[in-house]
């Protein structure tokens, strides 16, 4: 079966860095979409990135020119860089693959 382990996730000072690793397993990582969203208190879940199989990427707005999405499939590992880290970044930060099989979260905190 699918299997997402997220890691990563910590305390963090606002402008500081983080950088979210997601170990998959059950199935062939190379041909799946992978993503990350997140979710805030109080707020929905929303996609922040993507990556196709060959790696294109989109971005949501929101984190585009701090935040950079990659791949290992070698490793069956989906990376997120986070920089220059906001208050309003801070969520539980959630691995997806397919758009359809999720990891437990980690949670990410901004905050001095």
């Amino acid at each position: 079966q699918v299997q997402l382990v997220e890691s990563g996730g910590g305390l963090v000072q606002p402008g500081g860095s983080l950088r979210l690793s997601c170990a998959a397993s059950g199935f062939t990582f190379s041909t799946y979409t992978m993503s990350w969203y997140r979710q805030a208190p109080g707020k929905e879940r929303e996609l922040v990135a993507v990556i196709r199989r060959g790696g294109s990427t989109n971005y949501a707005d929101s984190i585009k020119g701090r935040f950079i999405i990659s791949r290992d499939d070698a490793k069956n590992t989906v990376y997120l860089q986070m920089n220059s880290l906001k208050p309003e970044d801070t969520a539980v930060y959630y691995c997806c693959a397919g758009y359809a099989s999720w990891g437990q979260g980690t949670q990410v905190t901004v905050s001095s």
